[in-house]
């Protein structure tokens, strides 16, 4: 993160801070969006630090699919923790600054997490396809070492990625004005206001984030294909409708969250879009790390009974 805090970069601006436009246009509904915010934030923690702690404590969790669950639900925490507090001081002050290394520090975490939930899904359904499609084979391919070097590639690929993009970002010049019209520093708000040329620049982001997040994404949507294909051969109609509710839920949370990225960076960006970018970045930055334990965890039934085992060890223990 050296790059942050270069000389050169603090040569290049007169600008020492950011102001996070947010939802000032809705300066009524703030109250209600701070609690809005806040629900979702503490829902959000409460639940994925619900799986990771399960997936410790109870050994009938450890397992190659909790494993990455518990992974999934650590990223999604840091995921969430990276724009909601600073976005929750916002809404309660009123003081939508924020200084200018820290905008860069909060995009760098915020995008490198985003891309490595790219990533991890695509792991996921990888498992998935593995234990349905190819059970014979499960327990060798999905040994322990190869179930690290899938996450630790996974984190490793998301913040490489972000971090190409970042060092382009950080050469700009910024001469002001200084108000991004966002509730966090995303990358395409943020280089709007840069005094230098930023076509190439925003070529190149294009490019990088296209190489990154379409393989995992047509290896997620390929496995899943290869699932439902198998789901079908099930000879029993209850066998189907069990296979397919979880599926469909899965597919579901990965629709929403490639949707609106799509949405929101890869379409071209016009002044009525911006404002809607704003509500398509709620749904794959704020709401989608609530929704994932839900659906990828505490609906399954081996995690309602691990949650009911430690719940009677725990008072067994009192």
């Amino acid at each position: 993160m050296q790059f942050l805090h270069s000389t050169d970069l603090e040569n290049q601006t007169n600008v020492t801070e950011f102001i996070l436009i947010g939802f000032r246009n809705l300066q009524e509904l703030q109250p209600l969006l701070f609690l809005l915010f806040l629900f979702i934030y503490m829902v959000t923690l409460a639940g994925n630090i619900l799986i990771v702690m399960l997936v410790i404590a109870d050994k009938h969790l450890h397992t190659p699919m909790y494993f990455f669950l518990g992974n999934f639900s650590c990223l999604e925490t840091c995921y969430s923790s990276t724009i909601l507090p600073k976005t929750l001081v916002n809404l309660l002050t009123g003081n939508r600054s924020i200084p200018f290394h820290l905008c860069f520090v909060q995009h760098y975490f915020f995008a490198s997490l985003g891309a490595t939930e790219c990533y991890l899904l695509s792991v996921m359904s990888y498992d998935r396809y593995l234990a349905i499609c190819r059970p014979l084979h499960y327990a060798s391919r999905m040994n322990g070492k190869f179930c690290v070097l899938l996450v630790g590639g996974s984190f490793l690929s998301g913040f490489l990625a972000i971090s190409v993009t970042i060092i382009l970002v950080s050469r700009l010049t910024f001469c002001g004005p200084n108000e991004i019209n966002h509730f966090f520093c995303d990358v395409f708000p943020l280089i709007e206001l840069s005094c230098s040329d930023t076509h190439l620049l925003r070529i190149l982001i294009f490019l990088v984030s296209s190489v990154f997040t379409i393989p995992p994404f047509l290896l997620t949507l390929i496995s899943y294909g290869c699932i439902i294909t198998a789901i079908l051969k099930i000879s029993s109609t209850s066998g189907q409708q069990k296979a397919f509710s979880t599926c469909s839920s899965h597919l579901i949370v990965v629709t929403i969250f490639y949707g609106t990225i799509t949405m929101v960076y890869i379409f071209p960006t016009t002044d009525t879009l911006k404002d809607l970018n704003k509500v398509f970045s709620v749904f794959y930055a704020v709401l989608t790390p609530m929704i994932n334990p839900l659906v990828y965890s505490l609906r399954n039934k081996e995690v309602k009974k691990a949650l009911r085992r430690q719940v009677c060890q725990l008072f067994a223990n009192a």
